[in-house]
This record gives structure tokens, C-alpha cells and sequence, in this order.
């Protein structure tokens, strides 16, 4: 048995869980060749870990017992109660989604159903993400194929859906299990290359932790810990793409982090620092004062420090820390402390209903409009698990939008009715335009006109799906297409490849293939001379013609990244 298990007797809750489930699952085994309870033990493990309580750590280990055994839910409910019988069918396996190369979507209704259980009972995401957690660590057994649509899957899905409940470490290490399957190259490649990296970046924190923690000292302060983090490599490689693949231009390879007791203290050591070094300007992030949306909070600041190298640094309190640790996992467990009554219903839903989590109830009224398959998983994906912003309107509610979200979104977020007939919009009480980008903590006022119509051009800048399939349903019963009424519009491709002879002229080849007349191309190599950058921009081109644009360069040899954006 785990270590944490063991605290459980045979006649807890938990104790007749494990049992049962040891019992139901005698015989069968993984892919691994190990006893395929390990696994059940592993999930609930870690449930136990992030300090859910007994019916979470049941049902964890019965979690996949209904669709693997003989066992009824009816059973379940029987033998452990309906608390436990409902997470446990709310848990039934997730056999969704396709490899992104074939976009037909199967067994939609089974991830619907995921969404409305955990809707209703955050618990069961939770579980749901500690049963993918092991599932990654052990995918090297898997089948090639299934390897894909695992990672993948996780990428898309799982990995944003962890960090909007603010578990931003579990996020972190689903993106960094996922990443060697989906890239495997590129991670190789970035190994190699970081590995000097971090080793020096390591060594420079140590020398710079005992000045730190000396100035701390004398100006009377005693952190609980201050450490070092490195960049995941997951988050590194996207980083790596904004800055053409050169390192040297990532500051937060390695950044120091200091934990105290109190917020008073977490001002007070960024006075010290900022006194010891001289801040970077522009790179203070104040996450306290203003979280981010999925609730973490700290104090970030980059400085030049010693030997004049610019290195970021975070504050936070021990509570922040296990917040930004195990975001909604550990308000649970702190509701638990607080009440010392374990689960109920009114509890789980104060936490479920707080304003960083009313992204949730928007969530299960959202997935009941979608009936193509293909549009609610690539929905899902941008209107919900992307990064995210908090607006207001001016009646006080709180309205969770993506981030990067204009007036329009947020009108057919309130009603279609007002955002078809939207015409204006103020922000903070002063007029914008209606593509202007949104940020947390606007007061967003829509004007509206009554018949007005929604025009093509909204197309190209509103960002959520829910507005885009509103739009389109208004335009419906025109005939030309939005861009042959935007005016001029251009789109670019960025292409990201190995650097090879020859490799610019094939690219070019392919749109000369498709007929593409290019208004300028600019080509980039990082230091190390591995990647090239690639950037074509040309007019604007149909959807169709571009998706197919972007299949024929990606399998030109060598690429490894092709995106466009339409300017």
C-alpha cells in the first residue's frame, strides 16, 4: 500500500475502497506488465496527496472498476454510497477524442458527460487529473498511436484544464510528460542545448541566494524558504518561438523564489531586492493585488543582479505557494481545516461558485448549444481552457472571457440578441472600438441598436467560438464571403525549420504550387544555426485554401512549426 493509504483502516471508507477494488481488478494488468491496481493506488495516491477527502479517495480507487469489471454502478451505490457511486460514474473513461490529423471527433456525448459531472462536483476533474498524471508517467508502454492521442489529448485538454483550477504544477508537468511524444525532436534538441544552460544558471542562483538572504537578515527578515525553479521544458520551447529559438534571450531560465509567512513581508523583501538590485523596467507583476484569473498570486520582478545578470525573482506566502501548487485542491483542503466536518455540499459549492470558478456554470450551460463534434472540442479548447480574463458589467457580474477577448465577445457572452445588434461599446466609461482587447477588471458597457446586424469583419477579431458561430448564423444567407468586404487584409505565415540547403526555396515552391503571389519573405536562423524561421506574408487568402496551404508545408522535410495570422 502507498504511504499516504496506509493511514486509513480497513473498516474507513477508504479501506473497504481499496479492497474492493484490489478484489475487482485481481488478475488483469498493464501495458507495464504491472498489476493494473497499481495504478488505481497511484491515483489515489495523489488525490490523497492534494488532501481531498474520503469519498474522493474512494471513488479514486474504484475509478475505473464499472468500465473494466462486472461491477455496477448500482453496486457502488449499494456498498459505498451515492456520494462515491456519483463520482465514480462521473469518472467512467474518456474515449473522446482523435489524433488533430483526422478532425472527425467520436463518442462526443462521453466527454459531455465529463463536463456536465464535473460541473457539478469539482472533485471529480481532480480525480480525472490524477488518473491522467499516471497515465503519462507510464505512456512509454503504450502503442505508438495511442501514444499520440494521449499526448495530445493531455496538450489540448487536460493540461489548460488543470491550469484554469489554478494546479499550475500538475499543468506544468502534464505539458512537460506530453511534450517529448508530440515533439519529440524539437525536445531532444532543446536538451541538448539547455542542459549547459541550467547547470550554470543553477550555480549562479547559489551564489546569489546567501547575498540575498544576508540583506533579508539585516533588514530583520527570516524567509520559510528561499529556493530556485527552472523553466519546464514545455514552456520553454513555446517561449523559445517567440524569441527565434535563442536562449540567451530567455531571462527566466532559472528563477529564485522566496517564501514568507505574510503578504506585509512579501512588499517588504521586494523592497530589499529592489534596493540590493536595480529592477528591469517594465517587469514588475504585481499578482497580488491582482491575481491571475485562475486565482495565483505572488510578486514577480526581474532585476539586474550580480554580476549585472538580469534574473527573476518571485514572492509569495507559504499559502500562495500551495495555491499556486494545487490551486482548487488546496482551497479544498483549507475548507476542510477551516470546517473540520469533511464534505458537504454547501461547502464544495462556495468553492465552486467563487468568482475565479464561475467559468465552471458557464461551462454547463456553453457545452448544451454544440451539436457539431468537430467545433465543441476545438470550442472547448479556445473558450474555456485558454488563458483568461475577468470583465464586469455594469451591473456588477463578473464575465470570464479568453484572453485577447473583444466587446463583441463579451456582448453575445451576455445574449446573441445583443451582440448581433451591437454597435458600439464603452470601457471604463470611455468609447472604444469594438475590436479593442479586453483586460481583467474592465466595466464593459455594450451599445446596441435595434435590426442592426452583425457585419463579416467581426470575423476576423472576435475570439470565441460562441461569437464566431453567432456571427456566421446571422451571415448565413449572404453569398460573399467576410474578406471580400474587410478591405485590404494580408496574412502571414511563420514556418519553423530545420536549417538545411535548399529549405527556403522548396517552401516558396509550395505557394508557388498553389498559386500564391508572396508581397515579402524574410528568413532567420538562430545562433546555433539548427532552426530557421521562415516569415511569408501575402494577401489574404480563403479559409479552405489556407488549411490546405498549411498541410502541404508541413510536411515539406524538415519543418517542425507552421502557423499564419491574418494583419
Amino acid at each position: 500500500m502507498f504511504p499516504l493509504l496506509k493511514q486509513f483502516d480497513s473498516n474507513s471508507l477508504v479501506g473497504r475502497a481499496y479492497v474492493f477494488a484490489e478484489q475487482a481488478h485481481k488478475g488483469m494488468t498493464r501495458a507495464s506488465g504491472e498489476p493494473y491496481f497499481s495504478h488505481c493506488e497511484q491515483v489515489a495516491e495523489s488525490v490523497c496527496e492534494w488532501h481531498l477527502d474520503e469519498a474522493s479517495i474512494a471513488a479514486a480507487l474504484l475509478h475505473d472498476v464499472i468500465e473494466d469489471t462486472k461491477t455496477e454502478l448500482p453496486e457502488i451505490e449499494k456498498l459505498f454510497g451515492v456520494e462515491v457511486a456519483f463520482l465514480v460514474d462521473g469518472l467512467t473513461k474518456l474515449h473522446t477524442l482523435e489524433y488533430p490529423e483526422d478532425t472527425r471527433y467520436t463518442e462526443v456525448e462521453s466527454l459531455r458527460k465529463f463536463v456536465v459531472s464535473f460541473t457539478k462536483d469539482l472533485r471529480v476533474v481532480i480525480i480525472k487529473l490524477a488518473d491522467r498524471l499516471h497515465n503519462m508517467q507510464t505512456l512509454k508502454f503504450l502503442t505508438k498511436e495511442r501514444q499520440n492521442r494521449f499526448a495530445w489529448e493531455t496538450t489540448e485538454i487536460y493540461a489548460p484544464l488543470a491550469y484554469r483550477l489554478g494546479m499550475q504544477k500538475l499543468s506544468g508537468e502534464l505539458e512537460d510528460l506530453a511534450f517529448p511524444f508530440i515533439h519529440p525532436e524539437e525536445y531532444k534538441w532543446l536538451v541538448e542545448t539547455v542542459k549547459d544552460s541550467y547547470s550554470s544558471r543553477i550555480r549562479y542562483a547559489e551564489k546569489v541566494n546567501p547575498i540575498l538572504l544576508r540583506a533579508l537578515s539585516e533588514n530583520h527578515i527570516r524567509p520559510l524558504k528561499v529556493d530556485s525553479r527552472a523553466k519546464r521544458y514545455s514552456s520553454l520551447y513555446k517561449k523559445l518561438q517567440r524569441y527565434d529559438m535563442d536562449i540567451e534571450k530567455i531571462h527566466d531560465l532559472i528563477a529564485i523564489r522566496i517564501i514568507v509567512k505574510t503578504i506585509e513581508e512579501c512588499y517588504a523583501v521586494l523592497g530589499v531586492v529592489h534596493h540590493l538590485w536595480t529592477p528591469v523596467p517594465n517587469r514588475f507583476k504585481d499578482y497580488i493585488a491582482r491575481p491571475k484569473p485562475n486565482g495565483y498570486r505572488s510578486l514577480h520582478t526581474t532585476v539586474f543582479c550580480v554580476d549585472n545578470r538580469i534574473t527573476e525573482i518571485q514572492i509569495r506566502t507559504e499559502e500562495m505557494h500551495e495555491e499556486g501548487e494545487m490551486g482548487i485542491a488546496a482551497h479544498w483542503a483549507y475548507q476542510q481545516a477551516r470546517d473540520k466536518k469533511g464534505y458537504n455540499t454547501q461547502n464544495w459549492s462556495g468553492i465552486k461558485k467563487s468568482g475565479e470558478l464561475l467559468w465552471v456554470e458557464q461551462l454547463k450551460n456553453w457545452q448544451e448549444n454544440f451539436t457539431d463534434q468537430e467545433k465543441f472540442v476545438q470550442s472547448l479548447k479556445v473558450d474555456f481552457f485558454k488563458d483568461r480574463i475577468f470583465v464586469v458589467t455594469p451591473d456588477n457580474d463578473i464575465i470570464d472571457l479568453p484572453k485577447g477577448a473583444t466587446p463583441v465577445d463579451f456582448a453575445y457572452c451576455i445574449h446573441s440578441d445583443i451582440g448581433d445588434q451591437c454597435t458600439g461599446a464603452k470601457v471604463d466609461q470611455k468609447i472604444v472600438p469594438l475590436d479593442y482587447e479586453l483586460q481583467s477588471g474592465n466595466v464593459v458597457e455594450i451599445i446596441t441598436h435595434k435590426g442592426k446586424k452583425p457585419t463579416e469583419d467581426w470575423l476576423r477579431f472576435v475570439k470565441t467560438e460562441q461569437a464566431k458561430g453567432h456571427i456566421r448564423s446571422a451571415l448565413r444567407e449572404k453569398t460573399k464571403a467576410f474578406r471580400e468586404k474587410a478591405g485590404p487584409l494580408h496574412v502571414e505565415f511563420k514556418v519553423i525549420g530545420q536549417t538545411r540547403h535548399g529549405y527556403l526555396n522548396e517552401i516558396t515552391a509550395v505557394l508557388s504550387e498553389f498559386k500564391i503571389s508572396m508581397n515579402s519573405i524574410h528568413g532567420q536562423s538562430d545562433p546555433r544555426k539548427t532552426f530557421d524561421t521562415i516569415s511569408i506574408r501575402c494577401d489574404a487568402l480563403p479559409e479552405q485554401k489556407v488549411a490546405k496551404l498549411l498541410v502541404k508545408l508541413k510536411k515539406t522535410q524538415g519543418t517542425r512549426e507552421v502557423t499564419y495570422r491574418f494583419i
